[in-house]
């Protein structure tokens, strides 16, 4: 089971932490003493207690109060789904909205505990959001006992990063973020947090794997068997020159404690999405306007690509990439001058391109190399939207037949009305599927809607079977199919030896 390293409650059960939910991304600083000259490899010292000393001062154990709403009497409510829910509604006495087993509702504080770090000497700080989110007051703790309160400056739910602030008399000891990319597998790192409301602490491990994925869209988890348990959420991962390379966010353990599998979010990641909070209290993604997917071996050899690189383009609603000229089937095979491997890479590229910028884009269509000059959007605006691109022809009539072990029939009027699909929608819709045949085991379902073939539209059986013809003529080993299920287009290379 994997969970968030989450926000630690005084005294409460480490039962509790194995049932939350995973976590995203975190933040992370390093101090402001002189800076070390990085070696190739991280060695370990003879004692970490120099390092320590060094980054110390800038860590934070982090308090937050809520005001939270529990029964009178002493007995608390149970979530919806608890084992503890379903005994009481047993015994008739039912865990009701507002009511607890022994009277009404009634509100008070509770108090959890967190970690954090400081960025700068004027008081910014790095911690988790689920650290500090639905907190009506949020105190820092430094390790010479001073005490601050601090105040939210800016989330980012995606990554699972806050920026918080306190205002000091003097300037603060604080942290800076290194460059997570040079750390290798096997090199030394040190987590430092509040543990289990314990108070300051140190683990030490290695990096175990680079490049995690664990929920998010913008993951980048550096693996770790230093010690990360509840309670460390939002502290530091530090390097032996002690740079912060990541944010301590989740684990993965069986009983809520740890068993030497820790993630932390990479600081190249947090860094940027810091740097926003700061200017703007939000985050400002790029957007490009498009539905994307990886090219499979298959997709690459029925597009005669020499190998299964770049990024297809299955959809493109109205938006940026669309008022450039892009078109669904392109492959973006360069975004800003830089090779693009996968979708993965391609969303981080973007995420991290300026909002208004125009950049060019190389995309593959029919065979050639094209690039196209996309003014990006704002993705937090974008997102929300439809998305959708439902224009089209009108389709002609036609009659039902089988290809590629489907049984399939041009869309009519009443077919949409009955798929409950838009009135501008083209192709064929599959009415059935031999589950020996290689669509069946591609993926192709009744239901699915083929819009395209061999990149071209399908709005009958024949045009199908054409496409299929041509693609052997060619000596192609399978045909590119665009299909629509839900409503969201997905590319799908099906064998036709």
């Amino acid at each position: 089971m994997t969970t968030t390293a989450p926000r630690q409650k005084p005294r409460a059960a480490a039962s509790h932490f194995a049932k939350t939910l995973l976590g995203a991304a975190l933040v992370s600083t390093a101090l402001a003493v002189a800076p070390i000259a990085p070696a190739h490899a991280f060695a370990a010292p003879e004692s970490f207690a120099d390092l320590v000393e060094q980054v110390k001062p800038a860590v934070v154990m982090i308090t937050t109060s809520t005001v939270v709403t529990e029964p009178a009497g002493g007995m608390p409510g149970f979530p919806p789904g608890s084992p503890f829910e379903e005994f009481f509604k047993e015994f008739g006495m039912p865990n009701m909205p507002g009511q607890g087993p022994q009277g009404p509702a009634r509100p008070h504080r509770s108090d959890a505990l967190g970690s954090g770090f400081v960025i700068s000497e004027d008081g910014y700080i790095v911690t988790n959001n689920h650290v500090i989110e639905n907190a009506d007051e949020i105190s820092i703790e430094f390790a010479n006992g001073t005490k601050l309160d601090a105040k939210l400056v800016g989330t980012d739910p995606k990554t699972d990063i806050a920026l918080l602030k306190v205002e000091s008399d003097k300037p603060l000891p604080f942290v800076s973020f290194g460059d997570s990319d040079t750390m290798r597998e096997g090199d030394w790192v040190m987590a430092m947090g509040n543990p289990l409301g314990q108070g300051f602490s140190t683990s030490v491990g290695i990096v175990s794997a680079r490049n995690r994925e664990l929920s998010g869209t913008y993951d980048d988890y550096i693996q770790t068997d230093a010690a990360i348990n509840r309670g460390n959420s939002g502290g530091p991962l530090f390097n032996t020159s002690g740079k912060v390379i990541g944010v301590n966010t989740a684990i993965m353990s069986p009983n809520g404690g740890s068993i030497g599998i820790g993630f932390s979010m990479a600081s190249n990641v947090v860094s940027k999405v810091v740097g926003q909070l700061k200017e703007f209290g939000a985050t400002r993604r790029g957007w490009l306007g498009v539905k994307i997917q990886d090219v499979t071996p298959d997709m690459a050899e029925a597009m005669s690509l020499s190998a299964p690189e770049g990024v297809m383009v299955s959809d493109v609603p109205d938006g940026p990439a669309k008022e450039a000229g892009m078109q669904s089937g392109d492959v973006i095979v360069s975004f800003d001058g830089n090779p693009v491997k996968d979708s993965k890479e391609l969303v981080r590229r973007v995420a991290d391109a300026p909002v208004g910028e125009a950049v060019r884009v190389v995309v593959m269509r029919g065979g050639k190399e094209q690039t196209l000059l996309v003014t990006l959007g704002q993705r937090e605006l974008a997102e929300g939207s439809d998305g959708s691109d439902d224009g089209g022809k009108a389709t002609p009539g036609g009659s039902d037949g089988e290809v590629l072990g489907m049984t399939l029939s041009p869309l009519s009027d009443q077919l949409r009305s009955e798929l409950n699909l838009p009135s501008g929608m083209i192709g064929l819709v599959v009415t059935d599927v031999d589950e020996s045949s290689e669509s069946f085991d591609k993926g192709l379902r009744k239901g699915d809607v083929i819009v395209e073939a061999g990149q071209q539209p399908v709005l009958s059986v024949g045009d199908l079977e054409a496409r299929v013809s041509e693609a052997k003529e060619g000596g192609r080993k399978s045909v590119l199919l665009l299909i629509r299920r839900g409503g969201e287009p997905r590319f799908v290379a099906v064998p036709i030896d």
